[in-house]
């Protein structure tokens, strides 16, 4: 499967999602989301409204960040959420994801697409050719206009990136010409149904040919050469970036006119610097402070479920793992409630699928992993570890709620017999134990940018995934991965996908835990506030 290429994009991603913890959240369609005070009210209108819409409030959002200040401001190379961040700021794609009013607030659907820089599209019968029709009088932050040579250049230029070019080639993308100056048109090597989605991704971001041609590589790493909302006026890897307004967007100029964001690891500085007002968005609030935190003056807490699901994996490969009545057994002794109170404080959902509730075709049909002891030593017994087994399960020492689910399940699993071996590990040794599948166990999480079960199922769990490290092996799952990539209708691949859900669920190759929420901590007086599942933040619709 094409998946399997974006081998390069996943180990950043992977890096930051799913073994430093992924920022704190997780979760999809018709999950739970708790909110316990009213978060930022969201500026009205999708993807085209103006994020002007009433008078400008102007003045300086700063957000306190807690995985550094972004490793580039290249959108052709970036692969964490905090540089994602800074693409979405500086930069505009073709079409974005779109919006809905919800519960008296916008929240992003990044399952639905909307116009950006192309104001229309059309797609062949076979499925294979895309043309897009640019606005017109769209201009760059440089003054020089964005057409059609701009979009040519942009998808040559993201074949040569280490991060671009991996998602270039899982978009079946063959070639990008210009038929003239507002008309661009796409010839793909087979029909991609999600192309769309990733065209709306930062990946894919719209880059001004004449500040990039004939810098060095590198230049665009510490430079911008965009069309987007800001412009940036300077940033240190190591403590901050700063952006200012571009008042001539041609979206309409953002309300705020400086962002700044700021690197602060603790947890705790976080807090201290939102409760004094320094900072007037804290992201990754701990789970355990947002009952106190929402009671303190001037402050609200916003907790939504994302795309982000937590899950105890289990490698076929070594025992005892190399039979399903143990991977089941193990099931029937996770108690998910218990986790979500316990470690979540509530700010999480029953993970009953291998995709999230979030996502396009979930279903819960197939799964039966209720808490059950008895049941649990039942299938223990079948498999003839009556008497009990042990296994050591890997944990990532950076990440605490990955050492409060370890010590649970380590009491839970008790009670049936099981002796778990809490491995808990640096961040670069659980990373090379992860990637070359030597843990037995092990806890992960994960978040997709891309909110599709074919994006991913093609990184986690099909045979030959990148993301695989359960080394999950399954021909019937392979087969109907193959089958719903290539199936153009959508009932039709939604059912595909549940037949995998249903065979995933029976083979059992991870023990679901939860999907847990993205918190972040909001001074009262911060509006504009538009939650997207994939977690990244954009700045466009902040204001105070």
């Amino acid at each position: 499967m094409k998946n399997r290429k974006l081998l390069v994009l996943i180990s950043t991603i992977v890096a930051v999602l799913l073994l430093a913890g992924c920022t704190n959240s997780a979760n999809p369609k018709g999950g739970a989301s708790a909110s316990p005070s009213a978060s930022p009210s969201a500026s009205s209108g999708g993807a085209e409204a103006s994020p002007s819409g009433e008078a400008a409030g102007g003045g300086t959002i700063t957000i306190a960040y807690s995985q550094g200040a972004g490793q580039t401001m290249d959108p052709h190379e970036a692969g964490d959420l905090t540089s994602a961040s800074y693409a979405f700021a500086l930069y505009d794609q073709l079409v974005t994801s779109g919006t809905e009013e919800k519960d008296g607030k916008t929240v992003g659907r990044t399952d639905q697409i909307a116009p950006s820089l192309a104001e229309k599209w059309t797609v062949s019968d076979d499925g294979k050719t895309y043309t897009f029709t640019l606005r017109d009088g769209v201009k760059f932050q440089s003054g020089n206009p964005v057409n059609a040579d701009a979009v040519v250049y942009s998808f040559e230029r993201v074949q040569t990136k280490g991060e671009g070019g991996s998602l270039y080639q899982l978009s079946n993308i063959q070639s990008v010409t210009k038929i003239d100056d507002r008309t661009v048109e796409f010839k793909l090597s087979a029909p991609n149904h999600l192309l769309l989605k990733y065209l709306a991704t930062f990946t894919f971001s719209i880059v001004d040919p004449s500040v990039a041609k004939g810098q060095p590589d590198d230049y665009l790493t510490q430079h911008s050469a965009g069309s987007g909302a800001f412009t940036l006026e300077k940033w240190d890897p190591a403590s901050e970036a700063v952006f200012v307004a571009n008042k001539n967007y041609w979206k309409g100029a953002p309300k705020a006119d400086k962002v700044i964001v700021k690197y602060v690891k603790e947890a705790s500085n976080r807090e201290l610097l939102l409760e004094k007002g320094d900072v007037d968005v804290a992201l990754d609030i701990p789970p355990k402070d947002v009952e106190s935190l929402s009671k303190k003056e001037h402050l609200s807490i916003s907790s939504e479920s994302t795309n982000r699901i937590v899950y105890l994996g289990m490698n076929a490969n070594f025992k005892p793992f190399d039979q399903l009545k143990v991977r089941q057994a193990i099931n029937y002794a996770v108690d998910q409630s218990k986790l979500i109170q316990d470690v979540m404080y509530g700010q999480a959902a029953p993970m009953t699928s291998s995709i999230s509730s979030k996502s396009p075709a979930h279903t819960s049909e197939g799964y039966e992993f209720k808490y059950d002891l008895d049941k649990a030593k039942q299938l223990l017994k079948e498999a003839g570890y009556e008497k009990g087994l042990t296994f050591d399960l890997t944990v990532n020492s950076s990440t605490q709620d990955y050492e409060d689910i370890a010590v649970l399940l380590k009491a839970d699993l008790e009670k049936i017999g099981v002796t778990v071996n809490i491995n808990k590990v640096a961040p670069a040794q659980y990373r090379e134990l992860i990637n070359n599948k030597k843990a037995a166990a092990f806890l992960g999480k994960y978040t997709s940018l891309v909110n599709d079960p074919s994006y991913h199922y093609g990184f986690l769990l099909d045979s030959k995934g990148a993301s695989n490290y359960a080394a999950y092996s399954s021909k019937a799952v392979d087969d109907l991965l193959a089958a719903a990539n290539a199936e153009p209708d959508d009932a039709k691949r939604t059912e595909l996908y549940k037949q995998v859900q249903k065979q995933v669920t029976a083979d059992a190759p991870w023990a679901y835990l939860y999907e847990s929420n993205l918190i972040a901590g909001f001074r009262d007086d911060v509006k504009g506030y538009i939650f997207y599942p994939d977690e990244i933040i954009r700045f466009v619709t902040l204001y105070k």
